[in-house]
């Protein structure tokens, strides 16, 4: 499909640079096939889902992945990726074409790391040398890499290092949030678990290459970066249970539905899974594993909003965005959401 046909206007004050206050006070736009477009917020979700239902989340944790540093004069930016093994990170890089293989980059902090490769894509392998464990030596040096949209406009700054995680935030490895679990709150979880409704969770450690825009004119020629992922076999079993019961899954992100549309077979059976996904949802694609989702709104010509799509139709959702659009919804990782059941 051409990739200009998921394009839309948005206004830059649309888009949000700070959460909301308490998080479930969010706006929520409910979108059901068929039926009229209703305003909501986040807090209402207990009534718009049914007692046997069953939400999933991803309880991947951010690390703070953004690293600054030096390579003898050269500025060099580096996002961490995909963790390749114990020391070595895949990473994008920001002034890359000033490193070549062996060269080392100081980011400070006692933190430095070694340029080891560079694929195909532009990325570096980073190897960080030493005892010290990765994860220690980013919380030492590193930042919240904060989505280009928002980073572009203000600093990273404190209070992002808990506006930025969820409160299911559990297993270390995600460089970007999987923004959707943002809205919930231990209030909101046990009124939901009141009205009948389950949750579960999984773990997708989301990559930076979720903010990279589509730059191919036709889906067909966009490559998605893989993220690894696990859904545990008792996890997996509750899930399947839940659906023969005649519940319903809903994914909560798209972290998640895309986990367990990689996860699930033709007959809609969900299996344990662990390893790398690089699945690209697109409409045509048939669902498998979930029966809705709760996300937030996507950037245009992204891969996301032709997820949504996919789920959706394309009509229905240029409709639901531009109602929410003009109704003042806040867009991408600390904006609104919407519940979308097909």
């Amino acid at each position: 499909m051409r990739v200009d046909l998921f394009d839309f206007d948005l206004p830059p004050e649309n888009i949000a640079l700070r959460p909301a206050r308490p998080r479930d006070a969010a706006k929520l736009l409910h979108v059901a096939g068929g039926a009229p477009l209703t305003d909501h917020i986040v807090r209402d979700l207990p009534t718009l889902l049914r007692a046997g239902d069953v939400l999933v989340f991803n309880d991947t944790r951010v690390i703070p992945a953004q690293l600054e540093g030096r390579r003898g004069e050269a500025r060099i930016g580096a996002t961490l990726h995909k963790r390749l093994d114990l020391r070595r990170w895949q990473a994008f890089i920001r002034n890359g074409k000033r490193l070549k293989d062996g060269d080392t980059i100081d980011f400070g902090a006692e933190v430095s790391a070694t340029a080891e490769a560079r694929h195909e894509d532009g990325s570096w392998t980073l190897f960080f040398p030493g005892e010290e464990p990765v994860e220690v030596l980013l919380e030492r040096a590193g930042r919240m890499p904060l989505p280009p949209y928002i980073a572009g406009k203000r600093e990273t700054d404190a209070q992002d290092r808990s506006d930025y995680q969820t409160m299911f935030a559990q297993k270390d490895g995600a460089v970007a949030a999987p923004t959707a679990a943002l809205h919930f709150t231990p209030e909101l979880m046990a009124a939901l678990a009141q009205a009948g409704i389950a949750h579960e969770t999984l773990t997708l450690h989301v990559g930076a290459g979720t903010f990279l825009p589509v730059k191919a004119d036709d889906t067909a020629d966009h490559q998605m970066h893989a993220e690894w992922g696990r859904i545990e076999p008792e996890t997996a079993a509750r899930l399947n249970a839940v659906r023969a019961a005649g519940g319903r899954i809903i994914a909560v992100g798209t972290t998640s539905l895309r986990l367990l549309e990689s996860a699930a077979d033709e007959a809609r059976v969900i299996h344990p899974f662990e390893g790398d996904t690089a699945i690209f949802i697109t409409p045509g694609y048939t669902f498998k594993a979930i029966d809705g989702l709760m996300t937030n709104f996507h950037l245009p010509k992204s891969t996301l909003f032709m997820l949504v799509s996919a789920l959706m139709g394309l009509d229905t959702m240029q409709a639901a965005y531009a109602h929410a659009i003009a109704g003042g919804y806040r867009f991408y990782s600390y904006g609104d959401s919407s519940l979308l059941l097909p």
